[in-house]
């Protein structure tokens, strides 16, 4: 990676570059002042932690993926909707099909939810999620259960926002670092009520299908531009979405999902700190859209078993001498 060095040193004379190395991705370089007039520090890549010892329970079959991406003529558009600014909706989606969420006016965040629709004790674990695919996703990556199911819930088919990669702070979008606005920290930073953050647009979405405030988890921040910053704290950048901009999914599982129109819109405008502000005339629509596919693209595929692991969790007791 010294080939880095010499790269960026002209550019970097003045500053202290810090670059990433990522597995099949371009570096990138975010520099920092540096009065001493240094030659670039560079951060070497580390593999991850989570990786395969046994079996392939990580690989993903790129080629059918491939043909429901491409399946055109192959799917029938079964429902469409948009959310409305500040608000919230939940649908389900059989297994099998797929579901889009798009940007049809222009940018705008939107904070994602998914239980399993038939039982909701199933839902999605951002915090395994980002361990075993990354902290941010996009075509490929999947959404895991939480335990005991520890499965792949969807499996994102379509990304017309990947080629974004990393931008010169270290964002990337489809963000999983970071979690919903609430009125709880609202209330904290700002001493005042609102009544429409992310956390609050979820709760009211899932009451018609028997679930609570509590069932409310850690979301995908579809379309959010994040990262952290030189001091490992968590930043978001204006959404670069696109008036017609999709995330696609593929529903390996029944499930129930849940959409909020972030109150932040397009994240162009701080809502805390000492420059914040009612960022509403940035707030946009999401689009969802369900397709059927059709039974011939789908040979071959089967909805995935919850996790093997028996549950015993060392519990299992010997029957003493007068059991036996």
């Amino acid at each position: 990676m010294y080939w880095l060095i010499d790269r960026f040193r002209e550019q970097a004379r003045s500053h202290i570059g810090l670059c990433v190395l990522f597995k099949s991705r371009p570096p990138r370089c975010m520099v920092l002042p540096n009065p001493a007039n240094e030659d670039p520090i560079m951060y070497k890549d580390y593999p991850a932690a989570y990786q395969v010892s046994k079996g392939a329970a990580l690989q993903v079959d790129k080629a059918f993926y491939d043909r429901v991406r491409e399946s055109g003529a192959g799917r029938t558009l079964v429902e469409q909707f948009e959310v409305p600014i500040r608000t919230g909706r939940a649908w389900k989606v059989p297994a099998g099909h797929v579901f889009r969420v798009t940007t049809p006016i222009g940018p705008q965040v939107g904070d994602f939810n998914v239980w399993n629709a038939n039982d909701p004790r199933e839902r999605m674990w951002a915090a395994r999620t980002r361990q075993l695919q990354g902290a941010h996703v996009s075509t490929y990556d999947r959404l895991w259960s939480n335990l005991p199911f520890l499965r792949p819930m969807v499996t994102i088919t379509d990304d017309s926002l990947a080629g974004y990669g990393i931008d010169e702070h270290g964002g990337r979008l489809h963000d999983l670092l970071g979690t919903r606005c609430d009125p709880y920290v609202n209330k904290m930073l700002t001493g005042e009520d609102f009544h429409h953050h992310c956390h609050s647009n979820l709760t009211r979405a899932v009451l018609p299908h028997g679930l609570t405030e509590f069932d409310v988890h850690d979301v995908l921040n579809i379309f959010q531009c994040t990262g952290l910053n030189h001091d490992d704290m968590y930043f978001m950048k204006a959404c670069p979405a696109k008036q017609g901009d999709y995330l696609e999914f593929f529903a390996e599982i029944d499930l129930l999902c849940a959409l909020s129109t972030c109150p932040g819109g397009d994240l162009s405008l701080p809502m805390w700190g000492p420059d914040a502000q009612d960022p509403l005339t940035v707030c946009r629509p999401l689009g969802v859209e369900i397709y059927r596919l059709d039974d011939a693209l789908l040979e071959g595929w089967k909805s995935p078993a919850r996790a093997a692991y028996n549950g015993n969790h060392g519990l299992l007791i010997p029957k003493a001498e007068w059991e036996k």
